[in-house]
């Protein structure tokens, strides 16, 4: 019986998760999870995506819900072989760092930061079944240390957080054969983004991490395959 890879996207219902979600079924031929807080825009993308794509309530800022969630992969698969850490809110550029809404920072950290930490713990027992787990998660310049200046405090603080947990959980994975790296996929064209380039194009950035080869690298911050500066 031939191995078909199967991987949980988180924030999948549009934008660059949706793409992602698209490009992994319909290109590369895995079965895909459409994680969604809303059940019924993930079956309507779902359904969009076709190729056997299937809608899961997932929301990452909630942890009962990952709990279910994971449980349900769990006796549905038994096995996730890529978890793209994808959903994210607030690009808050209207705030600054000295005078930012605590309260709102703090919701968005909730999602950002440690609704991908909280799946990735949740992921890690079930990564360890695939024949070759990957766990991605999409950050962004705006989380780049060596270049980060104002603006965006709560995004941008969110995403280096991220980018340390990159490190840190590749570091950790990397003797059980799992491979994780943070993708910026660049300024896109999406609801969040509000213009730039197409969603396609940012996507495949992502998609390209979630195939690496096991030889592939792990550890690492990229943009369209190439590496960037932490």
């Amino acid at each position: 019986m031939t191995y078909q890879p199967i991987a949980l996207v988180t924030g999948a219902n549009r934008g660059i998760g949706k793409e992602v979600a698209r490009q992994l079924a319909q290109v590369h031929g895995l079965k895909v999870l459409v994680g969604a807080r809303d059940l019924a825009k993930g079956h309507a993308a779902a359904r969009e995506i076709g190729q056997g794509a299937v809608a899961l309530q997932l929301d990452v800022s909630d942890r009962a819900s990952v709990s279910a969630a994971f449980a349900q992969i769990t006796a549905d698969y038994g096995r996730l072989d890529v978890l793209v850490n994808n959903a994210g809110v607030d690009y808050d550029t209207d705030q600054r760092a000295f005078s930012a809404d605590l309260d709102r920072v703090q919701r968005a950290f909730g999602t950002n930061l440690f609704g991908a930490w909280a799946t990735t713990i949740a992921a890690v027992p079930l990564l360890q079944q695939a024949r070759s787990g990957r766990i991605v998660n999409v950050s962004s310049g705006a989380g780049a240390i060596h270049d980060m200046s104002a603006g965006t405090p709560g995004y941008g603080i969110a995403k280096a957080a991220l980018n340390a947990l990159t490190i840190k959980t590749a570091a950790e994975l990397q003797p059980k054969g799992i491979l994780v790296n943070a993708v910026c996929p660049g300024w896109v064209a999406t609801d969040m983004g509000g213009g730039g380039r197409p969603v396609p194009h940012g996507a495949k950035g992502v998609v390209w991490a979630a195939m690496l080869p096991d030889q592939g690298p792990t550890g690492g911050f990229f943009r369209d395959g190439v590496p960037l500066d932490w």
